[in-house]
């Protein structure tokens, strides 16, 4: 999630929580600890280009670093000797806490991966249930504390968490809808799904990005669950999956490090190799463009005698978002979705 709707969700959830015993403070710190556990972007070797992709949302993202990273956090007010009450701090310490479990469960809720168990298990967890950037969860957060720290009232952040939990469960139930069309779709076709994903667009949770996989190829298709409507699919297309066993001799060559391994784990295996450039091994949860696959990230490898084995590609600013479009889907007036049947 953006890091905006981290800090407004902690600073609301530690104000909610400790402010009438910490006052305004438990939303300052509560502010910082949910932004902290993101100090991983700064994990980066030009040595090794995917370091950074596998230490964020990392070790500073997991349940075992959750007391430390908020006792970081808290440890900052100690320059105040007013701070240097025990029981005063504990209470501090506490509300941080509180803010930095939010960030990682936030993180868990979107489709990125977070390793929540670190360091006992090495598994990204990402449920799908909400749009990495979702304008109106962050602007009832914005609104419930702006309204709380004015009037100095814990009511405005209840009635705000409120509202953002139940649009979180009902991403839930929007999940397993659009789960259930995309089984359906496939069995139209006679694929037998092998491994599924499904994941909200941005900033809604009525269109949904599918992919799934079958014998060898993963098919991604677009599925509008309505709110007040029935499910409508927009039939995409499929590529092959690339395993470790696809690579070229030139590409296992320069697999010393696994860099192969290591993408692929990051991409929880849903590794294909560009359209345009069949040299970028990509990460084909997320496109450029919702028209055909056009990867947003992914590796190429590099020539024998390079300082690295791998280079990372990273397109992040090459997107441009058709707000007109993506309405025009979210209202469900897009003539290229058709009914399930």
């Amino acid at each position: 999630m953006d890091p905006l709707t981290h800090i407004l969700l902690g600073a609301n959830l530690s104000y909610a929580a400790f402010g009438r015993r910490l006052g305004r403070a438990a939303a300052g710190v509560g502010a910082l600890a949910a932004f902290a556990p993101d100090a991983d972007v700064f994990i980066r070797s030009a040595a090794d280009p995917l370091l950074a992709i596998e230490h964020h949302r990392g070790f500073t993202h997991a349940f075992a670093f959750t007391p430390i990273g908020a006792g970081i956090v808290a440890s900052l007010w100690l320059f105040s000797p007013s701070w240097r009450n025990r029981r005063r701090w504990l209470q501090l310490w506490c509300a941080a806490m509180l803010a930095y479990l939010s960030h990682m469960l936030l993180d868990a809720a979107t489709t990125y991966g977070t390793q929540l168990l670190w360091p006992f298990s090495r598994a990204r967890t990402g449920w799908d249930v909400i749009a990495i950037i979702d304008p109106p969860f962050t602007l009832v957060l914005l609104i419930a504390l702006i309204v709380a720290l004015v009037r100095q009232r814990l009511r405005s952040t209840i009635i705000g968490l409120s509202l953002c939990s139940a649009y979180v469960i009902f991403g839930i139930i929007q999940h397993a809808r659009a789960l259930a069309a995309q089984r359906t779709l496939a069995e139209s076709r006679g694929h037998v799904v092998e491994r599924t994903e499904v994941m909200p667009t941005l900033a809604n949770n009525v269109v949904w990005r599918a992919l799934y996989l079958h014998s060898g190829k993963i098919h991604a298709d677009r599925i509008r669950v309505g709110w007040f409507s029935g499910t409508t699919v927009r039939e995409g297309w499929s590529m092959p999956l690339v395993t470790r066993a696809d690579l070229t001799a030139g590409e296992a060559a320069r697999n010393e490090r696994q860099a192969f391994e290591r993408f692929a784990w990051f991409s929880d295996q849903w590794v294909g190799r560009s359209p345009s450039d069949a040299t970028i091994l990509a990460d084909m949860r997320y496109t450029l463009s919702a028209e055909a696959f056009d990867p947003i990230w992914g590796i190429r490898f590099t020539a024998p005698g390079s300082a690295t084995n791998v280079e990372w590609i990273n397109r992040s600013r090459d997107r441009k978002i058709d707000i007109a479009g993506m309405w025009e889907e979210i209202r469900g007036r897009d003539p290229r979705y058709r009914p399930l049947k």
